[in-house]
């Protein structure tokens, strides 16, 4: 038993060091059952190698050595590319030990004999590489193996160095446990009475283990893309919440059920805009105008437009600007807007040449106190024609103009033309013409309309004009 207490010390400080698995994903494996010992194999006898080691390799009744009872255990890590390594602790006794005596009493009609050397303790520790060719044999169940490796065998008093080239065939329940049986032939180096040559059968359970699932999801961590949440297979362990094809981490609306080409967001109008950046998410409408629509084609989205079924500007709410007057010149440009004009004169009437002439026939018979810029008492009437004409014009402009005869002194005359015109602007002014429509001058004696030699000539050139100011 002190030998047992070894190999069991060994095999879990194995198990804690290292371990021979079947694959990456549970690197680690455990494996216990029952050994049997075939001495056979060193027996002697047969007609050559092959006859002398495997004539009777299941003669379990009379040459097996199995221990009713668990009986070996081992641990083994994958290594990758299919190898493995491991190491096996086993005990047996062996109550056949087979002999080649063919004259012996007792031997088979072979020449060997089967005795019981007094129930030898057997106790063996073993390091094992193996390679495994399931991947090999494209198989999910079954998964063949050859191994090679070498250990040392304690047996009765005797103990020796062993040389173990082997088989094995493992069937695979599950992901992780097994049915595993292997044989090895312990090829022994050594002398002692007992150091002998033999095979060794395993026949037990395997459990693969060591991978690592952090999120529960099936999926091992080296291989799960998203290590640390739940998710699906297909999607290499990402989780998929709205199941919607793209996986949590790329879909930008992840609890929506939504489309590929809107990173994962739906477009409940199917205008081609998510509808989390849809401003009218459940009506069709244009990207430029953030998925809203625009029945007139003016720019403006329907939900803003005042009248969006007409194209108008955004100035005025979507609506064709009105021309009240129907003159061609909008409202929003016609200084006249109720009154018919033209458009070169903004929308109002333009002052034809009759007005002026008619203004001007009115302001030659505007008459000042000799000397002065105050009014004749029978000027008023026709001050009064003037206003009234101009009231017609209301966005016209007009410059009063004043003049004189060549009576008195140039500069006398200059200053009482500019009085005079100045007299008839602030009379029009106070009655209701605005001011920014006039302006007003005086000329003195400098432009005669007709001689200054005569009484008749000089009451013409003493006048005031009026002419329209064009902007």
């Amino acid at each position: 038993m002190k030998h047992l207490n070894k190999i069991l010390v060994a095999v879990m400080m194995a198990m804690g060091l290292s371990s021979q698995a079947q694959d990456s994903n549970n690197p680690w494996a455990i494996s216990f059952g029952v050994n049997a010992v075939d001495t056979k194999a060193s027996a002697g006898g047969g007609n050559g190698w092959l006859d002398q080691h495997f004539s009777q390799p299941f003669a379990v009744k009379d040459n097996w050595n199995i221990l009713p009872s668990l009986s070996y255990i081992s641990v083994s890590k994958y290594l990758g590319d299919n190898f493995s390594f491991g190491v096996q602790g086993t005990v047996n006794k062996i109550d056949k030990l087979v002999r080649f005596a063919p004259t012996e009493a007792g031997s088979d009609s072979r020449g060997y004999v089967v005795s019981n050397p007094g129930d030898l303790m057997y106790y063996g520790i073993d390091a094992t590489v193996k390679y495994s060719f399931m991947n090999l044999v494209n198989s999910k169940v079954i998964d063949p193996a050859l191994s090679v490796g070498g250990g040392y065998t304690f047996l009765g008093d005797s103990s020796f160095g062993t040389l173990n080239p082997g088989a094995g065939l493992t069937f695979w329940f599950s992901d992780n446990i097994g049915l595993e049986l292997a044989t090895r032939y312990k090829k022994a180096f050594g002398e002692g009475e007992f150091v002998r040559s033999h095979f060794q059968h395993t026949a037990g359970l395997t459990f693969k283990f060591g991978g690592k699932d952090t999120d529960g999801d099936g999926i091992y961590d080296k291989d799960d893309a998203c290590p640390e949440v739940a998710g699906l297979k297909e999607f290499n362990g990402c989780p998929d919440t709205d199941g919607d094809g793209i996986i949590d981490g790329n879909d930008t609306c992840p609890d929506v059920f939504g489309l590929a080409a809107l990173n994962g967001c739906p477009d409940t109008d199917g205008d081609g805009i998510a509808d989390k950046d849809d401003a009218c998410p459940d009506v069709f409408g244009l990207a430029a105008l953030n998925g809203c629509p625009d029945a007139d084609g003016d720019g403006i989205t329907d939900k803003d437009d005042k009248c969006p079924k007409v194209a108008g500007p955004k100035e005025n709410a979507g609506c064709p600007w009105p021309d009240t007057d129907g003159d061609s010149v909008l409202d929003k440009d016609d200084k006249c807007p109720e009154v018919k004009g033209t458009v070169a004169n903004k929308g109002c009437p333009e002052v034809s040449k009759e007005v002026m002439m008619q203004l001007n026939e009115y302001s030659k018979t505007v008459l000042f106190d000799s000397g002065k810029s105050s009014f004749q008492k029978q000027t008023y009437p026709v001050l009064v024609s003037i206003t009234d004409i101009l009231k017609e014009y209301p966005y016209s402009k007009f410059l009063v103009e004043g003049h004189t005869d060549s009576d008195g002194a140039n500069e006398m005359n200059q200053i009482l033309s500019e009085n005079r015109a100045a007299a008839v602007k602030n009379y029009l002014i106070e009655n209701g013409i605005k001011a920014d429509r006039l302006k007003s001058t005086g000329y003195g004696e400098t432009k005669p309309i007709d001689t200054n030699k005569t009484s008749t000539g000089k009451a013409h050139n003493r006048r005031v004009e009026i002419s329209l100011i064009k902007e």
